[in-house]
């Protein structure tokens, strides 16, 4: 399946408001998340003008390290996208259940998140759907 320039991959996971992808581009030769927004070409004018705003929330918190790059905001065959970094490893809830986490580096995880979450709230933008994985 195609979303646009992006050959999709597989899946990564399901959210709110919509369904995030491992993607490839040729042109560029390398992989992006791509989030897909879950109502396709019967998402309301409202659902799209939201996703359209979280867009430019992450993208207006480039270079923060906690934050992955958002690289393409488009629409394609009536579906709306997001590109954004790949960001490889297991999910924080499978290190977990493996038992792969002491408690000292549980908590530098939980730190490097409250310091994303804290940049965010500062150019007053809230986050809406954290998730403890």
């Amino acid at each position: 399946m195609r979303v646009g320039p992006y050959e999709i991959v597989s899946e990564l996971g399901r959210g709110g408001m919509g369904v995030v992808y491992r993607a490839r581009r040729e042109d560029l030769g390398r992989a992006f998340a791509l989030k897909v927004l879950a109502a396709g070409a019967e998402a309301t004018p409202d659902t799209v003008a939201r996703f359209r705003r979280e867009a430019r929330a992450a993208a207006a918190l480039a270079g923060h390290p906690g934050v992955v790059a958002v690289h393409d905001v488009g629409e394609a065959d009536g579906r709306v996208y997001l590109a954004m970094d790949l960001v490889e490893g297991p999910t924080l809830e499978a290190a977990i259940a493996a038992g792969e986490l002491t408690p000292r580096r549980a908590a530098e995880i939980v730190a490097a998140v409250a310091r994303s979450v804290a940049a965010a709230h500062a150019r007053g933008i809230i986050h809406r759907d954290l998730k403890p994985a």
